[in-house]
Parts: C-alpha cells; structure tokens; sequence
C-alpha cells in the first residue's frame, strides 16, 4: 500500500497548490476591484457547496464526470499524447449506454454492466480512430480529435433522432429503470439530490490507471513510447500499436463517465446544439492534477466544488458567475506556466535563507 500511494504522488503537487492559491488569491484582488467582498463570496460558494447534504451530493453530481475525462486526457499525457477528443468520446460513450439503456430489457446486474461496458467501449473505439490516423498516417491527434469531436455531435444526434427519439421531445426515450445508477436511497441520504454510483466507478478506474500505466508491461510500453518513439522502437517496441493502444484506453475512461451521466443522472440522450463541456474541462483537470489519478481526482473535486458554487458567489454575494471562469483560468495560467511558481519558490528560499 506504502508502493501504491508513493507512485500516486510521485508527481511533486506544490505546484499545483501554489497554483491554486495563486489564483484565488488574484480572484479576490479582481473582486475586490469590482467592489465585491472576497471573503463573502468564498463562504457563498463553500456554503453553496457543502452547506448541507443536498449541496454535498450535488457537487459530486458535478464533479463525477470531470474525473471521467480527467483520467482521459492524464492517461493520454501519460504516453506521450494530446487528447483533446474527450468530448466526443464522453459523447459516445453516452450514445452506447442510452442504447443499451432503451433496446434492451434485463435484469439490473447484467444491464448495468453491459450498458457500461458498451459506453467505454464505444468511447475507446472512437479514441483509436485518432491513434489509428496517427500511427499509420502521421496525422497529428489534436487535429484528429477536435474533428472527431464535432463528428460524435451530430452522429449521436442523428441515431437519437433515428432510433431512439421520444416523440415530440428533442431527446430519446428514458432507459429503462434497471439500468439506472441513481438509487432513491443514496439520493435521499444526499438531500435527494442526484448523486450516483458513477463516483465509484470513477474512483475504481482512477486506481485502474494507475495499475496499469505503473504495474504492467503494457504500462510499461505506453510510457516508453511516449518518452521516446525511436528508444522504444529500437528497443522492440512496436511503436504504432501502442498509439492505437494508448488513445483506445483514454476512450474508455472518456467513453464510461458518458455512460454514467446518462445512466445516473439524466437518463436518457438530449439532441445537443453545443457540447456539454466536460471533455475541455478534463483538460483542465489533468493539467491541475500534473496527469495522476490521485491529482485528476483532487483537481476535479476542485473544479467541481468552484463550478457547482458559483451560482452561490452569485446569489449570496453578488459577484458575476464568469469570474469562477477567471480563477479557473488563472489557476490553469500558473499550472501551465510551473517556471513562474518555481522561480517564486526560489526567491522565498533565497530569502528565508538570508533571514537565517
């Protein structure tokens, strides 16, 4: 276990805190700018939060799918790759399971599993299109992705309006109630709120991604391709398999947490005029969370807790909702940008140092 929580913070995580600090601190100089009073707005937003169990169980409603497609684009980081195709993976995903969800009729224990099986299934296939380009045609997987996200819209838009559509609604059908993963006694612990099992399985393949990637050959190799394609092809490594491999298993994780939205919170697939956003926000989560499980699930409770509360900064204090986006953004700014935090860690070790 000792082994186990090492690798899961072998990523040093000051940066990522300074960071944040970093970038409440400057929300509260932007807020007091506008005349709005800081401390009253974090207490709204953490009262929003965490004030009571239905606010508690909704801000893991919010943050559930954020670990989802945190752990995406972390695992493809991981080996060597850029996947900003979580969006349209997540999309499908969620196609696969409303299909499940809707066309077929078990018990509880088999329709869950399969349904959830189909989304990351699904959700892995669509990511190894763009492993697939990129290994034998060389085209670059941002590209790929952000293309294939748009695709996944509007094919998940036309199966629901060819197959599945409720008529007269621009949505499909309600799966069917053996396949939810929202049960009356955890929403009514929660405040009935719309908590549900999608946590767990979310925190399940944080751990998976971790055995994987740091316990396997086959993690192994993923990482060795990333670190270096021609190392690892000289080494025996087939090198274009693993590309393959590498943006399937980020479909998958993609791929579920679409599975679980639709199966534990709305259960059933909207036609979409826009994306729902948790794909992009992953990015965010994954660079938060320096690309560990441990960290993507910190960095999403985070980013969840900041975007679930905003309505309450609103409410409670008067300060706009767009500046939850602002701290996002800066918190992402000195993530991005470690070489600014690590030249103000040096200069507060030289000067201690000097203070001594």
């Amino acid at each position: 276990m000792r082994h186990f929580v090492k690798g899961l913070f072998r990523e040093s995580s000051l940066i990522s805190l300074i960071s944040i600090f970093l970038g409440l601190f400057l929300g509260a100089l932007i807020m007091l700018t506008g005349q709005y009073n800081p401390f009253h707005a974090y207490a709204s937003l953490f009262n929003k939060s965490f004030g009571d169990l239905y606010s508690i169980g909704e801000s893991i409603r919010q943050l559930t799918p954020l670990i989802f497609t945190g752990l995406s684009v972390a695992f493809a980081f991981r080996t060597g790759l850029f996947n900003i195709g979580a969006e349209g993976q997540f999309i499908m995903g969620a196609l696969a399971a409303d299909f499940v969800g809707i066309q077929l009729h078990l018990p509880w224990y088999l329709h869950i599993p399969l349904a959830v099986v189909a989304g990351g299934l699904l959700g892995g296939l669509w990511g190894s299109i763009a492993g697939y380009l990129k290994a034998v045609r060389g085209v670059h997987e941002v590209i790929t992705t952000i293309m294939l996200n748009w695709i996944a819209l509007h094919i998940s838009n036309y199966f629901v309006k060819a197959y599945l559509l409720e008529p007269g609604q621009m949505r499909s059908k309600f799966i069917d109630k053996s396949v939810w993963l929202s049960s009356p006694g955890l929403s009514a612990l929660f405040g009935n709120s719309r908590i549900h099992y999608g946590i767990v399985i979310a925190l399940i393949l944080a751990v998976l991604f971790y055995v994987i990637l740091w316990k396997t050959k086959t993690g192994y190799e993923l990482r060795a391709v990333g670190f270096s394609p021609e190392a690892s092809e000289y080494a025996g490594i087939n090198v274009n398999a693993n590309i393959v491999k590498a943006m399937f298993v980020s479909g998958i994780f993609a791929g579920v947490g679409g599975a679980c939205e639709v199966l534990g919170v709305f259960h059933y697939q909207a036609i979409n005029t826009s994306f729902p956003g948790y794909g992009m926000m992953g990015i965010a989560v994954a660079l938060i969370g320096r690309n560990t499980p441990v960290g993507t699930i910190l960095s999403a409770i985070l980013l969840g807790v900041l975007t679930y509360g905003a309505s309450g900064m609103k409410f409670g204090a008067g300060v706009p909702e767009e500046l939850i986006n602002i701290i996002i953004a800066l918190i992402i700014f000195f993530v991005a940008a470690s070489g600014i935090v690590k030249l103000l860690l040096k200069q507060f070790a030289k000067r201690n140092k000097d203070v001594i």
